[in-house]
């Protein structure tokens, strides 16, 4: 792939289940390496959880959504304001690829590569269990993504609940019931 083609900002089911997003970003890689894996940079547009980069390590991540943007947007019903997670890392190749198990949520494989001054990350999420999961982790890895591209751009990302409330529809359109 080349950093002329436009990539489409959704993720698409590779395998009936399994999620698959991509995006330019701006680089070096080592810097988006730094907001996957360094606590302070990816509490600011995923989740907090100090991570031992090593394989087996278990770690947990620690969402509080209602401070990823300003404004949040409104917070659907039901959602707390913080949710925890216990994961473990699976694999680690610095500044290359990080794998990790996602709770009883299957796994995690984030891959960077280089492209000129962008850095294209791929995100693969295998083994979702059912529909209800892949339309709840689509939207918001879509969403989370959205706000490290606009981290990354130096940009004020857009309301989070109020970006994966539109994602969440548009998710339930796309992808095959």
């Amino acid at each position: 792939m080349t950093e002329t083609v436009m990539l489409d900002a959704y993720g698409t089911l590779t395998e009936p289940t399994t999620l698959t997003i991509q995006r330019h970003l701006p680089g070096p890689i080592e810097r988006v390496w730094a907001y996957l894996t360094d606590e302070d940079l990816r509490r600011k547009w995923f989740a907090a959880g100090a991570m031992e980069l090593k394989a087996g390590a278990p770690f947990e991540f620690v969402w509080r959504n209602d401070e990823l943007t300003d404004p949040p947007g409104k917070r659907p019903e039901g959602s707390s304001p913080e949710h925890r997670m216990t994961c473990h890392i699976i694999e680690v190749d610095p500044p290359r690829r990080l794998a990790f198990t996602f709770g009883q949520a299957g796994e995690v494989a984030i891959d960077l590569e280089p492209v000129r001054d962008r850095v294209l990350l791929t995100l693969v999420h295998r083994r979702l269990p059912d529909r209800g999961t892949i339309l709840k982790v689509s939207p918001g890895w879509h969403g989370h993504l959205d706000v490290l591209a606009a981290r990354l751009a130096g940009e004020q990302p857009a309301p989070f609940w109020d970006n994966v409330a539109r994602l969440r529809k548009e998710y339930e359109a796309r992808l095959p019931g």
